[in-house]
């Protein structure tokens, strides 16, 4: 069967410019723009005349610097006019022409990151950073003042040194909660928390050394590395080693969703697109859930043994009503005395457990999933394409995101970490 596409060829040269540069990077860079399902090919001649009298070639004799350019650009017969009419604003000399085109098969394959992007492109440039014999506590101000949750610890010159995490702070120096919920917490705790690193400096608990990338490198290339040494962010340098920039996993959502054109578009119009990924190939299938009358205590044992640091509550037959996490549980107990933060804090940055008083435990078993959890919920189905998923995790700043079937039965979880697996 065929489909209505047309063909727009452009006759033009490379001295012709177009809004201050060559009118071929202009032509390309705004078919790219359009997220179509569309081709764009630009050739150049070995020799040609113009209808100025100039003659082109690449003869040693005559050598032209000015040689003639064919840009083609094959695309829906729908978005063709749209398309024409743009055209004739970039193209400032040359011939363009179009015609019907038989398109009988049209198949592609989905790139989540286009190849051509460089890290310096999607990086955070001029950032954060502290020096090693800065003080801990001044590490921590900074990092509860901004969104994320790491910072690079750089010499004088400049040249990254090690990294300080989330991970660095609570299990080497003893940060009694993640920064997410310290930032939440009260002045007084707070003012403890930092009270306990006095007298530490940055490289006592960095890692190191950094793992980081050149600006110059592709953003693949970047992605590769987060995924092999299981980091988060990456510091950024450039070619003498100086730190330029830091490189998250939300940058590179954030380009996917910039970059990338809507592939079930292309479905629609018959294209064929392989390697298209969904929800379903990566979840993890094994995420804990219980019930909504189970006790809060055996919700906190839950999340204080597992990775993922959520639990779901479902019905008896399996349908999501909601989801805990460790904030939930401490905004849940937010006013009810020293004794449930302390204890929750406890459990929840990963230390041992102390003494609590029987009130307390008694409590802690009365209260129940369903009086904890949160229902206002982003979920996504098992359907869902994974670029619609890493939308709602940049659009809505979410780290995980719940997974239900048709049925709205819960299934298991998508994660930032999963996601990126893709890109």
């Amino acid at each position: 069967m065929a489909m209505s596409y047309r063909l727009i060829t452009i006759y033009t040269a490379e001295e012709v410019r177009s809004q201050g540069r060559p009118l071929l990077e202009a032509v390309v860079e705004y078919v790219k723009s359009l997220k179509l399902a569309a081709r764009c090919v630009v050739t150049r001649a070995m020799a040609g005349c113009y209808e100025t009298g100039e003659i082109a070639s690449q003869s040693i004799l005559t050598i032209s610097y000015n040689m003639p350019l064919k840009i083609e650009i094959v695309l829906p017969a729908a978005e063709s006019e749209a398309v024409l009419e743009a055209l004739e604003t970039l193209v400032t000399d040359g011939i363009v022409a179009v015609g019907a085109l038989d398109v009988r098969s049209y198949k592609t394959r989905q790139n989540l990151i286009p190849r051509q992007i460089k890290v310096r492109d999607i990086m955070t440039p001029d950032p954060q950073r502290v020096r090693p014999d800065t003080p801990l506590q001044d590490v921590v101000r900074l990092l509860l003042g901004v969104t994320f949750t790491s910072v690079p610890v750089v010499d004088r010159a400049g040249r990254p040194l090690g990294i300080i995490t989330q991970g660095d702070l609570v299990y080497r120096a003893g940060l009694p909660l993640r920064l997410g919920l310290l930032a939440e917490s009260e002045p007084g705790r707070k003012n403890s928390a930092l009270a306990g690193l006095a007298g530490k400096q940055a490289e006592a608990v960095m890692t190191r050394p950094a793992v980081i990338i050149t600006e110059d490198q592709r953003l693949t290339d970047a992605v590769d590395l987060m995924l092999r040494q299981d980091v988060k962010r990456l510091p950024v340098v450039d070619e003498n080693g100086l730190l330029t920039g830091v490189l998250s996993r939300v940058d590179v959502f954030r380009t996917i969703t910039r970059e990338g054109p809507d592939w079930e578009a292309f479905r629609q119009r018959d294209v064929q697109v392989e390697n298209l990924r969904y929800v379903s190939d990566i979840m993890r299938r094994d995420s804990q859930a219980v019930g909504p009358d189970t006790p809060v205590e055996e919700v906190i044992r839950i999340i204080d043994t597992d990775d993922i640091q959520r639990v779901a509550v479902v019905d008896p037959e399996g349908s999501f009503l909601g989801m805990i996490s460790d904030r939930d549980l401490l905004a849940a107990f937010a006013g009810k005395g020293q004794g449930f933060w302390d204890y929750l804090s406890c459990r929840l940055s990963f230390k041992t457990s102390h003494e609590c008083s029987r009130e307390l435990r008694q409590t802690l078993r009365e209260k129940t999933a369903g009086e904890v959890m949160k229902t206002d919920l982003v979920i996504v189905g098992e359907s869902t394409r994974i670029e619609e998923a890493i939308r709602l995790m940049v659009d809505k700043r979410l780290k995980r995101l719940p997974v239900v079937d048709a049925e709205g039965r819960f299934r298991g979880m998508v994660s930032r970490e999963s996601l990126l697996k893709l890109a």
